[in-house]
């Protein structure tokens, strides 16, 4: 069983998202990880956070094939940029061989800008949502 999960991470770590960012993409592969875990809550995640529509959602992974990663990243590039989701998308559709990079330029966000380290820490705080909380180690106050 550990294994079967171990080899599904390892599949799901290999996407390349072009983002010029190795932590963005390290972010990303862990959130397609977990959203592959657990549809349901990625889902949830995504309408909460960016009032974005189930069957928006499921265009972007049904109809655009595009990665819960790539999900996230449209919708976060929507929110920074403040340009309608439906943008991002036909930037995405235009330039997905170019990578996430490039279409973040194309709508405005440059890389070191910023915008840009916006992206990179959203990506990573939300890359352990529903993860539950780790017991900190801390020495903490002492009774």
């Amino acid at each position: 069983m550990w294994m079967l999960a171990f080899s599904f991470f390892s599949a799901t770590a290999q996407i390349s998202f072009k983002t010029g960012s190795v932590q963005l993409d390290t972010d990303l592969n862990t959130i397609n990880a977990r959203a592959s875990a657990d549809f349901g809550a990625f889902k949830t995640d995504m309408k909460l956070s960016y009032n974005v529509s189930e069957k928006s959602i499921e265009y972007m992974t049904g109809n655009l094939n595009m990665g819960f990663g790539e999900v996230y990243l449209a919708l976060e590039i929507a929110k920074i940029t403040r340009k309608p989701l439906n943008d991002v998308l036909v930037c995405y559709e235009t330039h997905k061989s170019k990578g996430w990079g490039y279409i973040a330029k194309q709508m405005g966000i440059k890389p070191g800008s910023a915008e840009f380290h916006q992206l990179k820490n959203s990506a990573n705080s939300k890359k352990g949502k529903g993860a539950g909380k780790k017991q900190s180690k801390g020495k903490g106050k002492k009774h």
